[in-house]
């Protein structure tokens, strides 16, 4: 079984200026160390310590998962210099582009989950807890959001929301901490 924890928790505060952080995830399946949402941080070192305190460096990831492509979620992907890119478009490497099936490993895949943005999925992670949905914006935090105000789609967001509840036992969403459906 793979293992999928909090690096960074993500968070959303509506002051002037705003401020935005997106979740990053680590996710461990045998050799596979992959990082999800490497986004916005107040610095690229925050990225780095956090990985530090599992034992890992940027040189350690092989795998950076991007739920969809917004600058909160991808900024700091060049930080990974050795891993490949896998998101909705498919597996990037440097300048070459291959298509996914979705499968990244025996305990891992994404599916699509649109309607925060067009190209948004969902990485599915077997745990010996269960499935954990590392969901990007589907789901903000728990709870959130009822209507997303830069939704693409809030009705296919809705839909998402609901299909992710029935087959997820845990989710991590895009700014927030895990919780159980």
């Amino acid at each position: 079984m793979a293992e999928a924890k909090i690096l960074i928790t993500g968070y959303t505060i509506k002051e002037k200026p705003g401020r935005t952080c997106a979740t990053c995830t680590l996710v461990r399946d045998g050799r596979l160390n992959m990082v999800i949402d490497p986004g916005t941080v107040s610095s690229p070192k925050v990225l780095v310590t956090a990985l530090k305190k599992e034992g890992l460096s940027p040189e350690d990831i092989n795998v950076v998962g991007l739920t969809h492509s917004h600058v909160d979620h991808y900024k700091n992907v060049a930080l990974f210099q050795k891993a490949g890119i896998i998101d909705y478009w498919g597996w990037w490497k440097g300048d070459k582009w291959s298509k996914s099936d979705g499968k990244i490993s025996p305990n891992i895949r994404f599916i699509l989950t649109p309607g925060h943005s067009p190209d948004s999925i969902t990485f599915l992670v077997k745990t010996g807890a269960g499935v954990t949905a590392v969901c990007g914006d589907v789901f903000w935090s728990k709870g959130r959001p009822k209507t997303d105000p830069f939704a693409s789609d809030n009705k296919a967001l809705r839909k998402n929301q609901e299909k992710l509840l029935k087959i997820a036992d845990f989710i991590i969403p895009g700014h927030g901490i895990i919780f159980k459906t």
